[in-house]
């Protein structure tokens, strides 16, 4: 009997854990593993390169859990520079292509595995190709932005956008000696926050030294006559000094190739599928990581979250279904953190923008107490915004930003809000004390007695 025939398109989180699960599972006598990967690397941590950018990180390879070679000693066919360019539902085959040669072939599956990821959001503005503008996403990414500061005379540095990404980035380029500016559309940076808890990452990349500026439009980015980055323009008409610019305007799903097969996608362009993670009205094609849409336990609608934790636990369902067990992802909660300087950022659930579209009706608390005990020595602030629906009092979401052990505070929200608890739950939760590490009432607590409070006051 022939082995089951297994085609993995995208080498990273999901779609290499899905390989190396069903790998587990099946011998190669039983199934046979072709993963193709447009970039040179695989298995590897894209959330840490702007650690390695501002040299957190010492080494390039420190990023890579496992290497090609790695994977193909443990009998998978990795084809690495190598895009898949077509498929062929009907058929049940893909058609790639080798950038190195330009050679094409056709390959053919019995069970199909979609992780292609995501990637960085380009306008199409005027002077977005020039030499020195990079987004960042893949760590072949990370290593063309490396180049680039390595070559580079000049130590300006303009970032475009202040999500995660771009907030990150302007901290590594700071790290590396860099003036460095931010401009972003927002009312405050860190639009997953509300705009009162990102105005205190405002407050903090100022005090690094970071020009952040607020509620400015890019229209183009002006280059020399080699077509070199010099500056970016924005609507206003002020122009930034630039000698590279990063994009952090976000990452969009990568489905063209879904989307040219006729596979379904949600509003965001993700593929949807159900929660074996197949995708939806077609039994044997699966889909993981940055270019699917997940279900939000707290709205009930699907997103585009593309975090490293969801593709990994993806592919993990994926391979156990392939290779003949039984395992679902439920869905998440939108939890998140980062970092700027010694000033944490976290947040999980809704903000208010998500809660009133979806036409929630809710109360907020934000209460400001210490990540210790406040007697004790190198006790800092923090700030935590609860949010929970008015009647009920479920909660809905929460916002920490803070200093050390601030962020890590969001799980127990995080566990709360997957449980489906209301804020007067969380009072009495049992939670960890002794003065080194919480106040006698820890901040999550206080926020939650808050917003008791707040629904009681507020009635029906």
């Amino acid at each position: 009997m022939a082995a089951e025939r297994l085609v993995v398109v995208g080498g990273d989180a999901a779609g290499m854990s899905a390989a190396s699960q069903a790998r587990r599972l099946k011998g190669a006598a039983e199934l046979e593993i072709t993963a193709f990967e447009r970039g040179h690397f695989t298995s590897y941590s894209a959330c840490g390169i702007p650690y390695w950018i501002g040299g957190q990180v010492a080494e390039r390879d420190d990023l890579i859990a496992r290497t090609p070679e790695e994977h193909r000693a443990r009998g998978i066919d990795l084809r690495t520079r190598t895009e898949v360019v077509e498929l062929d539902l009907s058929g049940q085959r893909v058609r790639s292509r080798d950038l190195e040669s330009g050679s094409e072939s056709w390959t053919g599956y019995d069970q199909l595995v979609l992780a292609t990821g995501a990637r960085p959001v380009r306008p199409r503005l005027p002077g977005i190709g020039a030499h020195g503008v990079h987004g960042v996403q893949s760590l072949d990414d990370g290593q063309r932005l490396m180049t680039t500061l390595e070559r580079t005379q000049g130590r300006r540095a303009v970032v475009v956008g202040a999500g995660y990404i771009g907030v990150e980035m302007a901290e590594a380029l700071v790290g590396r000696g860099y003036e460095v500016t931010v401009l972003h559309r927002g009312e405050q940076p860190m639009a997953t926050l509300d705009p009162d808890m990102g105005g205190l990452v405002h407050r903090a990349m100022n005090g690094m030294g970071i020009v952040t500026v607020s509620r400015a439009e890019v229209t183009k980015i002006l280059t020399d006559g080699e077509n070199r980055v010099r500056a970016v323009a924005t609507a206003d008409g002020d122009e930034y000094p630039a000698d590279v610019v990063v994009l952090g305007i976000g990452v969009e799903p990568r489905t063209a190739l879904a989307r040219a097969a006729g596979l379904p996608l949600g509003l965001s362009g993700g593929l949807l599928t159900d929660l074996s993670m197949r995708v939806r009205g077609h039994g044997n094609i699966w889909a993981g990581g940055d270019c699917v849409e997940v279900l939000d336990l707290v709205s009930g609608r699907t997103r585009h979250i593309p975090l490293g934790t969801h593709a990994n636990k993806h592919g993990q369902v994926i391979g156990s279904g392939v290779g003949g067990g039984y395992a679902t992802f439920p869905g998440v909660v939108g939890t998140a953190v980062s970092k700027v300087c010694d000033l944490e950022i976290a947040r999980t659930g809704l903000r208010e923008k998500d809660a009133l579209d979806v036409g929630l009706r809710f109360v907020t608390s934000t209460i400001t107490s210490t990540n210790t005990a406040g007697y004790y020595p190198g006790a800092t602030e923090m700030t935590v915004k609860m949010m929970a629906e008015r009647r009920t009092g479920r909660l809905l979401g929460v916002q920490i930003v803070g200093g050390a052990g601030a962020a890590k505070r969001v799980d127990v929200a995080a566990v709360a809000l997957t449980a489906g608890m209301t804020v007067d739950q969380m009072v009495s939760l049992d939670l960890g004390y002794a003065p080194p590490f919480s106040p006698v009432w820890d901040p999550v607590l206080v926020a939650a007695r808050k917003a008791v409070s707040a629904v009681r006051a507020a009635g029906v």
